[in-house]
């Protein structure tokens, strides 16, 4: 699975915003490349939320397990909570293994997974998370609403 199928999938979700910071841009030059998911109906980025999943291209100078530095590697990275991490990666795996969940290498503890280039094993698990990652921010923003 490409990183634009993901975030294509991500984009048609409802409420859904999909910010990409591209070279140039007000983003940090860091950010240029990688994707990050939200809920915001409104098209607008929230200011106090963070994302419920991104995409990233490249290593971050605190992160740096997980080798992005490759080309065409990219790693997606979704809160799925506590509980569910568990679950999800029983034990760990390399940390630059590609195509299998392992616990996010900085966000792990707090409830984060992360999958480095996903493929067969790991692109239909990916979006049913994200898509449940999205509608859990649908609720916590409704409710913040309210």
């Amino acid at each position: 699975m490409t990183m634009q199928e993901i975030i294509e999938t991500v984009r048609g979700f409802d409420g859904a915003l999909v910010v990409t910071p591209e070279a140039g841009s007000d983003f940090p030059a860091l950010s240029w490349g990688d994707a990050y998911f939200y809920h915001a109906p409104d098209g607008r980025m929230p200011e106090r939320t963070q994302p419920y999943g991104t995409i990233i291209t490249k290593d971050y100078p605190d992160d740096t397990a997980s080798a992005l530095n490759a080309p065409g590697r990219f790693r997606v990275n979704i809160h799925v909570g506590r509980e569910q991490v568990a679950s999800l990666v029983p034990v760990d795996t390399a940390p630059a293994e590609v195509d299998v969940f392992q616990r996010h290498p900085l966000y792990g503890a707090v409830g984060w997974v992360c999958v480095i280039d996903p493929g067969e094993r790991t692109s239909e698990s990916v979006l049913d998370l994200l898509r449940t990652a999205h509608e859990s921010a649908r609720q916590r923003s409704q409710r913040r609403a309210k």
